[in-house]
């Protein structure tokens, strides 16, 4: 097969990586013959606004929220990618409407935080982490009260997703019983068994630890009420999203002695950048570890998650397929010898195919293979039609009413 050419030269796409994203997704786009710019920071909206217009992939992490205004001015923006778990710093409606698919990295950093979680748990069963902290201030503090071990304690799972179920393996291998809730029946691995209520795990778990994604039904899901349903002695993990537990009533729990102490990686606000200071009620309670958000944080899941995402966007970016994209028709069509690859993003009303293979009918040009998918508001064609006419076809695609954006491959 010959080598294509793209209709955008690849030295002149912008390349754009935020926030420290693994240089070997660079490399990557570096080794397909792409200019890649990196910086190490986030940016604030108004920043993205003065340099979003001639970018054409983004990639950020967490921390780089993408709204509406952001979205709009992004004109030739063809994909985002989100370098971590999570998508909800990204409009993703708003994405999808501009016609900008949004891809992410759903297993990549899973493992390290399972393993986090487990490291946790033991930590907070010896109060490790507070012994420690008593030490390094000259204390010593050499007593087993209110210390013990994790075999044979139950720990509670909520959310089985990705990170749950490798939670749960390796809780198991400790010697725990493991349960686990989620508003989906879970196939379990191990010995896990499924609770069918949020109460039932509270009121059964040693340890609770959460893996939920943040959503409307997720948000505040642990409050007064629910950690008062807990063990008492009993202890809190959130791995998950900052969002999930209500800061001010776990305070009140610990305080109270209800809770035995918690482990919080994730928070309601955290700083944007290193520089700024953390504030929270949870600093300097006893038997608390809090980290800087790094469930996911290690040399390993960086790299794995810069080689999927890295891969994803340029899939996309060389063929056009926006399969695993979080807000966006899932289309992949193999590549078609000899041809040339239109791809159209539009409004998905009633007409839109019709319209386009009257195009075609009329300008007498042959479709050799077509793929038309949609979801909510937005419908996504790929069509690799015959070279002769392809750039004639792209323009009257483009002009239609319904159309969003219309790209040509070669």
């Amino acid at each position: 097969m010959a080598t294509k050419e793209f209709s955008y030269p690849k030295e002149k796409m912008r390349i754009l990586l935020l926030e420290g994203i693994h240089p070997v997704a660079a490399q990557k786009f570096e080794e397909s013959g792409y200019q890649v710019e990196q910086v190490s920071h986030a940016l604030s909206e108004e920043e993205l606004l003065e340099t979003i217009s001639n970018v054409h992939v983004l990639g950020i992490r967490s921390k780089t929220e993408l709204r509406k205004p952001v979205l709009e001015a992004a004109r030739q923006l063809l994909a985002v990618g989100c370098f971590c778990i999570g998508t909800n710093q990204v409009d993703l409606e708003s994405a999808a409407i501009n016609g900008i698919p949004v891809f992410n990295a759903p297993f990549s950093n899973t493992r390290s935080v399972a393993e986090l979680t487990i490291g946790s748990i033991i930590m907070l069963a010896r109060q490790a982490a507070h012994k420690s902290l008593l030490l390094h201030s000259g204390k010593w503090d050499k007593s087993a009260t209110g210390c013990m071990e994790v075999r044979n304690k139950t720990i509670g799972i909520i959310g089985y997703g990705h990170i749950g179920p490798q939670v749960g393996v390796l809780a198991e291998a400790f010697g725990m019983r493991v349960v686990f809730y989620d508003i989906l029946t879970k196939l379990p691995l191990g010995n896990a068994v499924q609770v069918d209520t949020l109460r039932e795990l509270l009121e059964v778990s040693d340890f609770v630890t959460l893996h939920v994604p943040e959503t409307p039904e997720t948000k505040n899901m642990i409050g007064r009420e629910e950690l008062g349903q807990m063990k008492k002695g009993s202890y809190l993990l959130n791995l998950s999203r900052g969002s999930v537990v209500v800061i001010e009533d776990l305070c009140e729990a610990l305080r109270a002695k209800r809770l035995a102490g918690a482990a919080i990686d994730v928070f309601p606000y955290e700083p944007k950048s290193n520089n700024e200071e953390f504030h929270s009620e949870l600093r300097g309670m006893p038997n608390v570890i809090l980290t800087p958000h790094i469930g996911g944080s290690t040399t390993e899941a960086q790299r794995n998650i810069g080689l999927e995402v890295a891969a994803k966007l340029l899939k996309i970016t060389e063929t056009g397929s926006s399969t695993t994209s979080v807000n966006f028709p899932e289309v992949e069509l193999p590549i078609v010898r000899d041809s040339h690859r239109v791809l159209n993003i539009h409004r998905n009303v009633p007409g839109v195919l019709k319209d386009i293979n009257n195009i075609i009918a009329e300008m007498g040009v042959n479709i050799r293979a077509q793929y038309l998918s949609t979801v909510g508001e937005v419908g996504y064609l790929i069509m690799d039609v015959d070279r002769d006419l392809s750039s004639a076809v792209k323009q009257q695609i483009d002009a239609l009413p319904t159309s969003i954006r219309t790209r040509l491959l070669y």
